[in-house]
C-alpha cells in the first residue's frame, strides 16, 4: 500500500480544536493565564486515594536479604510480610528464623505490600519493633526471687495501637510488672503506641507469647491466678468477691468481642465492672485502668 502524500501538512506548533456535543469549539486555556485553583472542598483528602499513604514513623526493612540479615543479627522485628508467590531457600530461612524468634510471618499478595510502602520492597517488608520483647518465664521467676507479688496484664487481641498505648500507660502507673500479648492478632507497636503510652512502653516489659492457652496454664502452674474482666461475669468488682492481693494476672479482651471463650474457661475468676449509665460497655483502656486500680486498692488496704 502506497503512502498518501496528498494530505496537507500541519505546522508543528498548530494546536487542534476540540468540539463539544453541540459542535461548538471548546476554548483552550493557556497555562500562562491560568488562575490559581480554589481550595478543594474535601480538605485534606488525598488527590489519589488509590496510592498508599506515606510510610509510618516505625522503621521498615525491604528485601529478602536485609530481613534475613536482621534476623541473624538478632534484631527484634514486629512482623514480616512476604510475597505469596515467592518461594525459595531465603524465604524458608526467614520463616524458620522468625518462628524460632516468635515473630509472625504473613504471606500476602502484591497489593498488600504495595499498600504498606511506596518504596521498592522486592516482595518482602518487615517492621522493626521499637522495643525488645521480654521472656515471660524469666520475669515471673525474677519477681518471685525478689519477693514481689506478681501483677501481670494479659491482652487478648487488642488491635488498636492507641488503646494499647493507653493500656501500657495504665499498667505502668498502677504498678503492673509486665504486659502479655499474643504473637498474632495484637496491635503493632509503633510510634503512635509509644507516643500514647507517654513513655510507659520504654519502662514496662512486654512479653509476646505464641499461644495464650499455654501462657495461662504456665501462670497457673506458677501460682498466679488469672482473672478475666467481662460484662458476662456474675461477680461485680465493687463486691470484693475476688481477692486480688495475691499473685494475679488480669485478662482483658478485644475491642470487638471481648475475651475469647477458650481463655475465659481457663480463667480462675471472672469479674464485671458495675455500670450505672445506658451504655453497657467501656473502652478497653478505661476498663483496664479500673481493674488495675482495684488490684492496687486492695493491696494498699492490706498494707494499711
Amino acid at each position: 500500500m502506497e503512502k498518501r502524500t496528498d494530505r496537507p501538512s500541519r505546522p508543528v506548533t498548530e494546536r487542534r480544536t476540540f468540539y463539544d456535543e453541540n459542535n461548538r469549539p471548546v476554548p483552550r486555556r493557556d497555562n500562562r493565564d491560568e488562575r490559581p485553583r480554589e481550595p478543594r472542598a474535601d480538605g485534606d483528602k488525598p488527590r489519589y486515594p488509590h496510592r498508599p499513604a506515606a510510610d509510618r514513623s516505625i522503621e521498615m526493612l525491604f528485601g529478602l536479604r536485609p530481613i534475613l540479615e536482621a534476623l541473624n543479627a538478632g534484631r527484634t522485628l514486629e512482623k514480616i510480610f512476604l510475597l505469596r508467590t515467592t518461594k525459595n531457600s531465603i524465604t524458608q530461612d526467614i520463616s524458620a528464623l522468625a518462628k524460632a524468634a516468635n515473630i509472625p510471618v504473613a504471606m500476602v499478595p502484591l497489593e498488600k505490600l504495595d499498600g504498606l510502602t511506596r518504596k521498592n520492597h522486592q516482595g518482602a517488608v518487615a517492621f522493626v519493633s521499637p522495643i525488645d520483647y521480654a521472656p515471660l518465664d524469666n520475669i515471673v521467676a525474677r519477681l518471685f526471687e525478689e519477693g514481689k507479688t506478681p501483677l501481670l496484664l494479659i491482652l487478648d487481641r487488642i488491635t488498636d495501637v492507641r488503646n494499647f498505648g493507653s493500656i501500657a500507660r495504665n499498667a505502668e502507673c498502677m504498678g503492673a510488672h509486665a504486659i502479655v500479648v499474643p504473637s498474632r492478632g495484637a496491635a503493632q507497636i509503633n510510634g503512635d503506641a509509644l507516643k500514647t503510652s507517654a513513655g510507659a512502653l520504654n519502662l514496662i516489659p512486654v512479653c509476646r507469647e505464641p499461644n495464650l492457652k499455654d501462657t495461662i496454664r504456665f501462670l497457673h502452674d506458677s501460682g498466679i491466678q488469672v482473672v478475666g474482666c467481662t460484662e458476662k461475669a456474675e461477680d461485680s468488682l465493687e463486691t470484693g468477691a475476688v481477692d486480688l492481693t495475691g499473685p494475679v494476672a488480669i485478662l482483658m479482651g478485644s475491642e470487638e468481642d471481648g475475651i475469647s471463650p477458650e481463655y475465659l474457661r481457663l480463667a480462675d475468676h471472672t469479674i464485671r465492672i458495675p455500670m450505672a449509665g445506658q451504655i453497657s460497655s467501656l473502652n478497653v483502656s478505661v476498663a483496664s485502668g479500673i481493674m488495675l486500680f482495684e488490684v492496687l486498692r486492695q493491696r494498699l488496704a492490706v498494707k494499711n
